[in-house]
């Protein structure tokens, strides 16, 4: 394990305070939570939100719901549809957490879920490194669980998994008995649901932990990193560019930690440069470079990626490979036209950098952004360049970020893989 010098975590234990363990015999005097007429349609197709415009007010008063308490979910007709947690101070009120009146949230469904999850993960992935919960997906709305080994990252997002913090605790540690977990509770998600932001460490967490990912070894910041520390969903769409980086110029933009850059340089990359506005993040690319034995070929360049592009454009600089994996630039409809403009200006600026024949790698986690509309965006930046754009690879999330059918939101995440080239 390599240590970083970071400020130490200070362990804190979970409580059962304020934390109740719902019975099947609790559950079955649940409140009823009464939906509009046709407002179950969504439900029955499998889809496990409820807005607060499709309940019915006038049996179902919101405001006698406390945040993160269980209720019975009825339509219109009376007709039971399940369990669902409910917060009535948000847009989406409700997650449908069970069917069946007879499986609450608790301990036991808990270690149900988290077995089912785990045994896809097992098929995909021969190494304990993966996304282990990915919310919706795994039918546990608000909860995010990534393995590192013998660590766990959880992430707690809704107030009906909060209410159940304490049995989701329980339930990993009976299900694969980790060294420690880290709570990374410190996002922007919980405020929405008017939770407070903190991290709590439960056993002797580490500042960073290992992982191996695409047969790379990289230490992933766990305490003071970005979300979890690390971010699984890129997995395939990095292992594809190994096999186009050996001999190539890499620059990776938006590096963090370096999960692009070091990937390509282990391939056998002939130069790699990793961006980012971070320095703690370039000093973790350098760590990660060091790990490999790549040191000789890894740089950081810190700046935001705008003025560095155009920096690097101005000094004729070229690189054979760009990858550009941002942040994400639209995180509420309501920015929709800025972020698909703030897409396009990246991507005609790292078109700048490439030779005749080059490669672009365009990534977004933006939910928002359409897939066809990222493909739009490189053609289009494509031709402001004068060059032609041929998409060979359109990759998303790895096994371990599953698609629910229902929600498409779970499908966030796009890889635009593109040679550009003068036709």
């Amino acid at each position: 394990m390599r240590a970083l010098n970071l400020a130490p975590i200070t362990a804190r234990p979970v409580t059962n305070e304020g934390k109740s363990h719902m019975s099947q015999e609790a559950a079955a005097t649940l409140k009823p939570l009464v939906l509009k007429s046709q407002a179950d349609r969504r439900l029955k197709k499998g889809h496990l939100w409820i807005y607060s415009n499709e309940v019915d007010t006038k049996q179902s008063d919101l405001k006698a719901f406390e945040p993160g308490e269980q209720a019975q979910v009825l339509n219109h007709a009376g007709k039971s549809l399940g369990i669902a947690t409910i917060n009535p101070s948000t847009l989406i009120c409700g997650r449908l957490v069970s069917r069946e009146l007879k499986y609450p949230l608790n301990k036991s469904l808990l270690v149900h879920r988290i077995k089912q999850a785990l045994a896809l993960r097992e098929a995909c992935f021969s190494a304990p490194y993966y996304r282990l919960v990915y919310g919706d997906s795994d039918l546990l709305p608000g909860l995010v669980v990534d393995r590192f080994g013998e660590y766990l990252v959880v992430q707690i997002a809704t107030a009906g998994m909060e209410a159940c913090r304490d049995d989701v605790v329980e339930a990993l540690q009976q299900v694969l008995r980790p060294t420690a977990i880290l709570l990374r509770n410190d996002h922007s998600a919980r405020t929405l649901e008017g939770l407070p932001e903190e991290v709590i460490a439960i056993g002797d967490v580490p500042e960073a932990v290992d992982l191996v990912e695409n047969g790379v070894q990289f230490i992933a910041p766990i305490a003071e990193g970005q979300k979890t520390g690390w971010f699984y969903d890129h997995r395939e769409n990095r292992a594809l560019l190994q096999r186009l980086a050996p001999g190539k110029r890499v620059l990776d933009v938006f590096s963090y930690v370096g999960g692009w850059g070091v990937q390509a340089a282990a391939a056998g990359a002939s130069e790699v440069v990793c961006v980012d506005a971070s320095e703690q993040a370039l000093d973790w690319v350098g760590e990660n470079a060091a790990i490999n034995g790549l040191e000789d070929r890894v740089q950081g360049l810190h700046g935001k990626a705008v003025p560095v592009l155009k920096q690097l454009a101005a000094s004729d600089e070229k690189f054979d490979i760009v990858v550009l994996d941002p942040p994400a630039f639209i995180k509420r409809r309501k920015d929709q036209k800025s972020g698909e403009a703030a897409y396009r200006h990246i991507n005609e600026l790292a078109m700048k950098l490439l030779p005749k024949d080059g490669m672009l790698v365009s990534a977004s986690c933006s939910m928002h952004l359409q897939r066809d509309t990222l493909t739009e965006i490189v053609r289009s930046s494509a031709r402001h360049r004068d060059r032609h754009a041929q998409i060979f690879h359109q990759g998303g999330a790895g096994a371990d970020h599953p698609v629910h059918p229902a929600i498409v939101e779970t499908d966030y995440l796009k890889a635009v893989f593109a040679r550009v080239f003068m036709p």
